[in-house]
């Protein structure tokens, strides 16, 4: 009898493990493509994660470069003018690391926390630049960014954080142009920090003006939201007065996520209407909502924070998503599934936290980053984001030799605007083609589409395939490339150059 109940004990057993096997296998072909060849490897570690597809030629490749309190740039406080040139040298070398690593997108934090580095009518100058709250630093940090970025081919989007206005402790020493002085009407305290409040049209104008004034002033490529969204534990978020007010029979949630998609709708219309060729991003929270199998363990842009960014690439009022995806295995790859299901043909790069690899972090295994990267190219994600600069730089656990070398072998381009224009720019010409130097030669050329960038191609064959990544040379917004004639450009190679516009439409080579 005992010999009969543990033989019935070790089937019910092995039935149980043969399910859960069964269970796990078909969870995880929940986050695969349709085609992928099952069973995968128990511990993952398949040739699909392994392996990443080749470097395309279009790709979001960007970097948020982070300002408060200096973490990633300035270092050094501009109070002089050797300080100035210091901060200025700092810059430039972040900028010299990340092209080298064919980074093409640069989020520079511009616009902090109710204060900004750059010269603005409406709001202080930050405490990161100067080590003082609205105190000049001397120069236009912002315009300066904008202009060295440039010179590397890559593109600079301005990166404003939204609802969080400052904390308290800071509330005095901002100055007169703070917030709290000019607009204290739209500010709630919650928690240790002050808010925008969403539900007040004043909050959305507010963003609005702070758009205009940048897009207006300066040569940006994109317009960047972080934190466009109710703040944590927004149960407790003293909008009572104002939903009362505003709220005209809705119930709470559904009004509270059209307050943020209006601040969105208005601040994108607003840039369009000045240049429609800026590209306007945000980074929500990386878990849109809930998945039939998976939880967001409570932590969700839809179901915590009011923010349907889904609803945002649908309506059309948002051109690339940089998914704030800081997590690993089954909290990094369903829901990484659910952003390519749901892209509308926009670009959504998610945003890894590799600042996670540090040992004074997570210290997580660098498999980890590495599997999600190739998994975001597996899935046909738009690209890829890293938080933070510093931590890419640094080489930390050797990411930034592995983008250059593996992952990024060759330069890429933003993934083109279509849905804002199809047009593409004439053809440039020839305009001059002479030694310099003895033992360079300089090639120039025009176009007649105004406001372009160009491609620079080289192949051994000709004509150039400008299709293949691997013949991009440099992207520029110069009109002229000087290059050595003992070079392999000028013995074994062609040269072809295309005119990009700032929708990312390419033009018809010109073949040298």
């Amino acid at each position: 009898m005992k010999r009969t109940f543990y033989i019935i004990i070790t089937l019910v057993a092995l039935l149980f493990s043969t399910e859960t096997r069964a269970q796990n296998l078909h969870k995880k072909s929940d986050y695969l493509p349709k085609n992928t060849q099952l069973p995968l490897k128990e511990d993952g570690e398949s040739d699909f994660f392994r392996a990443a597809p080749p470097s395309p030629k279009y790709e979001v490749r960007a970097v948020w470069l982070t300002t408060i309190s200096g973490l990633d740039w300035p270092k050094t406080k501009a109070t002089n003018s050797i300080s100035r040139e210091a901060q200025k040298q700092e810059l430039c070398e972040i900028l010299d690391q990340l092209q080298a690593c064919r980074i093409n997108t640069v989020v520079l934090q511009t616009r902090i926390r109710g204060s900004v580095i750059y010269p603005s009518k409406i709001e202080p100058w930050d405490i990161c630049l100067t080590g003082t709250f609205d105190r000049d630093p001397g120069y236009d940090p912002l315009a300066f960014a904008i202009e060295e970025t440039h010179k590397r081919g890559m593109e600079l989007h301005a990166w404003i954080v939204t609802v969080p206005a400052f904390k308290i402790e800071n509330a005095k020493k901002m100055g007169k142009r703070s917030l709290l002085k000019t607009h204290p009407e739209l500010l709630k305290k919650h928690g240790d920090q002050y808010y925008l409040d969403p539900g007040l049209p004043g909050s959305s104008a507010y963003l609005t003006a702070c758009c205009k004034e940048l897009v207006t002033g300066y040569d940006v490529d994109g317009i960047h939201f972080d934190y466009i969204r109710y703040p944590e534990n927004a149960g407790s978020f003293g909008d009572a007065a104002t939903y009362k007010k505003y709220g005209k029979g809705q119930d709470k949630r559904s009004w509270r996520e059209d307050n943020i998609t209006r601040m969105v709708r208005d601040a994108y219309e607003a840039v369009k209407e000045i240049k429609p060729w800026v590209r306007v991003s945000c980074s929500p929270v990386g878990k849109y909502k809930d998945l039939s199998r998976y939880s967001a363990k409570g932590w969700s842009a839809l179901g915590a924070v009011y923010q349907d960014a889904q609803l945002w690439l649908k309506e059309g009022i948002m051109d690339m998503l940089l998914p704030m995806m800081y997590f690993q295995g089954d909290h990094f790859y369903p829901f990484a599934a659910d952003w390519a299901e749901h892209t509308n043909g926009r670009a959504v790069a998610p945003g890894l936290g590799i600042y996670f690899l540090h040992p004074r972090e997570k210290d997580w295994d660098w498999g980890i980053i590495q599997r999600e990267l190739c998994y975001i190219r597996q899935m046909g994600l738009g690209g890829q984001a890293y938080f933070r600069s510093q931590f890419l730089t640094d080489n930390v656990k050797g990411i930034y030799d592995y983008l250059q070398k593996d992952y990024y072998p060759y330069p890429a381009l933003l993934p083109p605007m279509n849905w804002q224009s199809t047009s593409t720019p004439e053809k440039p010409q020839l305009v001059s083609r002479e030694r310099v130097g003895g033992i360079n030669e300089k090639i120039e050329w025009k176009t007649e589409t105004e406001n372009c960038r160009f491609v620079i191609y080289a192949s051994s064959k000709t004509p150039v395939d400008t299709s293949n990544p691997a013949n991009i040379v440099k992207m520029t917004y110069d009109t002229s490339f000087v290059y050595s004639l003992l070079g392999a450009y000028y013995h074994d190679y062609h040269l072809a150059i295309s005119a990009l516009d700032r929708y990312g439409n390419e033009s018809q080579p010109l073949e040298l």
